[in-house]
């Protein structure tokens, strides 16, 4: 493609990585230069696009007529690799006038995965579990405290191998610039602060949950500070919209049967330390609340997962029926491949996620679907093995991409 769009959360990384393939770059939040930026885009958005290939522009939305400039000088120069452009914020509807179809390429950058912090020691590879390999095996390092260290501490790379307290403080930072500032910005409409914080507040309460927009609403009023559907939908589209919230969306396949499935999708942040974050809890607190510690868990679990199918060309889903059958995570490959995941804190659990798992492969119609790559309790245990019934069983702390 002639140029590449990065695009995730504030702090995971994007403009470091970036900084590294690019030749030249232009920073549109540089104080220095900012205003001069803005006004050169309106100008003349050419101006701002000389300079060695590839040349980054970083934070491209705060001049939206960026990407139009951009696709125009891609098909007169008809080169690959020409821009990188940056964003943690999606612009408004309608600001561009072109898709940017078959000139950019685009990148989805998330935190940091257990692997890339040296967390999980990569022992079982989701590629190796697609290609159907048998000999997998391997023993996680990592504790139940470690692990609720680790997903109060967030994977944003600037709180790796800080002190414990600081890296801890960052992601309650992170939030704070979230409703203070971003939120605002992100469209231009000022938001309720005390608004925002509740209701990061009450989808951490709900993170991991199919919870309805009905249920958080009820869940904020209760407060005593009124919120309406049509401020709800504003405030929450503005948090997808800076990649704060990602939701899981719904599974759909081929059944043998006629069964009714769910189609909401799964709350989830982008990282489970907002969450953490918005509740005011540290790993002491996680640790003397085993349920909620089980959702965060597998909030940690779905960032983690959601990393390693990117690397496999694959989407993240879930699926429940009717019925209540359900499997956390559905891994769903760009070649019909698929892989069924449940998540479990504890080993007491897995011998019903085994069984559930197992009761969803014979639900699928394996002549449209073909069969599941494989069927995955995903763990905070200790060892990584393949069951007798063919199901897997993989500490957290042992995969990778």
């Amino acid at each position: 493609m002639g140029a590449a769009l990065i695009e995730g959360a504030k702090w995971c990384g994007k403009t470091s990585t970036a900084s590294n393939a690019a030749q030249s770059m232009l920073f549109m939040q540089d104080p220095d230069n900012a205003r001069s930026y803005r006004e050169a885009a309106d100008v003349k958005p050419s101006l701002l696009l000389k300079g060695e290939s590839p040349r980054l522009i970083d934070e491209w939305q705060m001049s939206p007529v960026l990407w139009d400039a951009v696709r125009f000088e891609v098909d007169k120069r008809g080169l690959p690799g020409q821009f990188i452009l940056t964003g943690s914020a999606v612009p408004a509807d309608n600001v561009t006038a072109h898709t940017g179809t078959g000139r950019f390429a685009r990148i989805v950058m998330r935190p940091m995965s257990l692997y890339e912090s040296k967390e999980s020691n990569g022992a079982v590879s989701l590629a190796d579990l697609f290609d159907g390999t048998r000999g997998i095996e391997g023993i996680s390092g990592l504790s139940i405290e470690q692990i609720a260290f680790a997903l109060c501490r967030g994977g944003f790379p600037a709180t790796i191998n800080k002190p414990d307290t600081m890296a801890l403080r960052m992601p309650v930072d992170y939030i704070e610039a979230i409703i203070n500032q971003d939120v605002s910005r992100v469209d231009g409409v000022e938001k309720n602060p005390n608004r925002v914080r509740l209701l990061l507040r009450s989808l951490a309460r709900n993170i991991a949950t199919m919870t309805s927009a009905q249920t958080i609403l009820k869940d904020v009023e209760s407060t005593e500070i009124g919120i309406s559907d049509k401020t709800f939908s504003l405030y929450y589209n503005a948090l997808r919209r800076i990649f704060v919230v990602e939701d899981m969306p719904a599974w759909s396949p081929s059944l043998r049967s006629k069964t009714a499935i769910r189609t909401s999708p799964k709350l989830h942040f982008v990282d489970p330390s907002i969450a953490a974050a918005a509740m005011r809890i540290n790993p002491a607190a996680v640790l003397k609340d085993f349920e909620f510690f089980g959702f965060l868990f597998e909030a940690l679990c779905a960032r983690d997962v959601r990393v390693y199918a990117q690397r496999n060309d694959g989407d993240v889903f879930h699926y429940r029926d009717k019925s209540g059958l359900e499997a956390d995570m559905i891994v769903q490959l760009r070649d019909g491949r698929w892989g069924a995941i449940e998540v479990k804190l504890g080993n007491k659990q897995i011998e019903q996620a085994a069984a559930n798992l197992l009761k969803l492969k014979e639900k699928i119609d394996a002549e449209k679907m073909r069969e599941p790559s494989f069927l995955l309790v995903l763990t905070g245990g200790q060892f990584a093995y393949r069951r007798k019934d063919g199901v897997w069983v993989v500490p957290i702390g042992c995969l990778k991409s």
